[in-house]
């Protein structure tokens, strides 16, 4: 997901860029014989219309999906995010999709809720946020969901909150480029810190300590991802480590 959003920011790179493997791929080569579910995201955009048709067509009953659309108004797409849904709706309606969630995009619109619940209406069974690191942005699109969603008499369907640790202010740069908002308290803390990894991972785990308390209260259903956007081993361990003990957290 986080590729996604790359080509919105022209400043040069923190990083080289590093190509990676399709994530439908990835999941047919290293865990196509475990019966589990899967979320196997989509930037429809890569892919021209034939692909797609092919891929959704063969796609087993265990995996869901999320689609995402155009980084920009600009930027090409083979297939756009509304024929993707036309044809997931054609194909493989029984194809759970979920959708994206920003909460930075709330912060500077105050719309993001109306465009999950178009989704939702739309079919859309749960949504995956971009990387928090902003708190507060999280809890106002989640407070108005929930309370459009009762308005609307909906319920809400589960979010699933995304959570990544950095390393190093190179990382946290990297982060920024992809659409990440860092509290200008979070950055320089990070900065300053004498263990930059350690402090990252200790706002991590706050963080969804209060997402979950938050939404527990406004009895909205949730879910936790963590992953590493850095290929450095004691970022990627770090990351490891937050899942578990998120997953801890969770079973109290």
């Amino acid at each position: 997901m986080f590729a996604h959003f790359c080509d919105r920011d022209p400043a040069k790179r923190p990083f080289p860029f590093t190509p990676t493997m399709d994530p439908a791929e990835y999941f047919a080569r290293h865990f196509g014989e475990l019966d589990l579910p899967f979320v196997v995201h989509r930037a429809v955009g890569k892919y021209d219309e034939s692909d797609f048709r092919s891929w959704l067509t063969e796609q087993p009953d265990r995996v869901l999906s999320v689609f995402a659309g155009a980084t920009s108004g600009e930027a090409p797409a083979a297939t756009t995010l509304s024929r993707a849904q036309s044809l997931r709706a054609e194909l493989r309606p029984d194809l759970l999709l979920g959708g994206v969630a920003i909460p930075e995009r709330h912060t500077h619109t105050g719309t993001e809720h109306l465009r999950l619940l178009a989704k939702q209406e739309a079919g859309c069974p749960h949504f995956v946020t971009q990387v928090v690191y902003d708190v507060n942005a999280a809890k106002d699109l989640i407070s108005n969901y929930r309370y459009e969603c009762a308005a609307r008499d909906l319920a809400p369907v589960p979010i699933v909150f995304t959570f990544s640790v950095c390393g190093s202010m190179k990382t946290l740069e990297f982060l920024r480029r992809l659409g990440v908002d860092v509290p200008r308290w979070i950055h320089n803390e990070l900065q300053h810190a004498d263990d930059t990894l350690q402090a990252s991972f200790e706002h991590g785990l706050a963080t969804a300590r209060e997402l979950m308390t938050f939404c527990g209260r406004l009895e909205v259903p949730f879910g936790l991802n963590v992953e590493s956007v850095s290929i450095r081993r004691e970022e990627i361990e770090a990351a490891v480590a937050l899942v578990a003990r998120l997953r801890s957290e969770l079973r109290r």
